[in-house]
C-alpha cells in the first residue's frame, strides 16, 4: 500500500515562495538591496506580490537607512505640559493638540521630568475627583533616545518595552526633539493621518547613508534651487511635487521618472491623489 504523500515542509515551502518573489534558487543570495527591490518589482508587476504590499516592503528597506532626527519632532514644535499645570491646564493643552501623550516640562531646570497620558486625566472629570489632582503624582518616566538612533532598533525597542513615545537628546544630552511609534510606523505603512494632522515641513530633504537624496514632494522649489544650487524654473508651481505633475501631464505615480534641467527625479511614494517622496540624482535619463 502507497503510503498517503506528506505535506511539503515549510522549508521547501519557504524556497519555492523565495523564488515567485525575488526570482532566484534557494541556493543564491541576493546581491546587493537594489538586487532584491528590483526582484520584488518584477514581482508585483506579475500579480504575485500586491501594489500596497510592494510599497510597505520598499519603505522597510529603506527604514533601517533613517535615524531618529530624520523624522523627530523638533524641540521648537513640541507640545509640553508645565510641571504645576492645573488640571484645567492640562485639558486645554490636549484638546487644542489633539495628542495623548506629552512631555512634562521644570520650567526651574529647564528640563523633561517624565511625560503625562491622556487617559491618566479622566479619572478627574469626576468633580469629586478634582480636588485631589497632582500633576507630579500623574507623571510617568520619560525615555530618553538619541537622535542618531536607528528607526528600526527604535521600533524594535518600542515594542520590546511597550513604549509609545520618548524624548530625543543630541550629544550633548540636550534635547532635540521627541518622536513616537506612529512616526517610526508611518516610514512604513505610510502617513497614518488623523483630523488633529497637519503639514509639516520639517525634514524636506533627506540624505540617506548610502548617498541618496530623497526629498518630500512639497519641498518649495526655490528650497530646492538653494540647496543643490541650481535654478530650476517653478513654472507656476511652487513646490517639487508640482513641478514634477506638471511636467507629465497628470499626477505621478510610483517608480515614474522625469529629467528637469539635468536633475533625475524618480518618485518613490506616491498614491492616486498625490506624491509624497522623491528621489533626486545629477545622473541623466538612459
Amino acid at each position: 500500500m502507497n503510503s498517503p504523500e506528506k505535506p511539503p515542509s515549510s522549508r521547501s515551502f519557504s524556497q519555492k515562495l523565495k523564488s515567485l518573489m525575488f526570482g532566484i534558487l534557494p541556493t543564491q543570495r541576493a546581491e546587493s538591496r537594489a538586487d532584491i527591490l528590483e526582484n520584488l518589482k518584477h514581482a508585483e508587476e506579475d500579480g504575485i506580490v500586491a501594489r500596497d504590499a510592494y510599497d510597505m516592503m520598499q519603505r522597510v528597506m529603506y527604514v533601517s537607512d533613517l535615524k531618529v532626527r530624520d523624522i523627530m519632532i523638533p524641540r521648537s514644535s513640541m507640545v509640553s505640559i508645565k510641571r504645576d499645570d492645573s488640571l484645567d491646564e492640562c485639558l486645554d493643552a490636549m484638546v487644542e493638540s489633539g495628542h495623548s501623550r506629552f512631555p512634562v516640562v521644570d520650567e526651574e531646570k529647564d528640563q523633561i521630568v517624565g511625560t503625562l497620558l491622556a487617559k491618566d486625566l479622566l479619572a478627574f472629570f469626576d468633580d469629586d475627583h478634582k480636588p485631589r489632582f497632582s500633576l507630579r503624582d500623574l507623571t510617568r518616566p520619560v525615555v530618553f533616545v538619541p537622535e542618531s538612533k536607528r528607526l528600526n532598533v527604535l521600533l524594535s525597542d518600542f515594542r520590546e518595552n511597550r513604549n509609545h513615545m520618548a524624548v530625543v537628546v543630541d550629544e550633548f544630552s540636550n534635547v532635540a526633539g521627541l518622536v513616537t511609534i506612529e512616526d517610526v510606523l508611518e516610514q512604513i505603512v505610510g502617513d497614518i493621518e488623523d483630523e488633529h494632522d497637519i503639514e509639516e515641513e520639517e525634514s524636506l530633504i533627506r540624505v540617506l547613508d548610502d548617498g541618496e537624496t530623497i526629498v518630500k514632494a512639497l519641498l518649495p522649489v526655490e528650497e530646492f534651487n538653494e540647496y543643490f544650487r541650481t535654478y530650476l524654473h517653478d513654472n507656476g508651481s511652487d513646490t517639487i511635487g508640482g513641478l514634477i505633475s506638471q511636467q507629465l501631464g497628470h499626477i505621478p505615480q510610483r517608480d515614474e521618472v522625469v529629467e528637469i534641467d539635468g536633475f533625475r527625479f524618480e518618485v518613490v511614494h506616491a498614491d492616486t491623489r498625490r506624491v509624497y517622496l522623491i528621489r533626486v540624482s545629477n545622473e541623466t535619463i538612459d
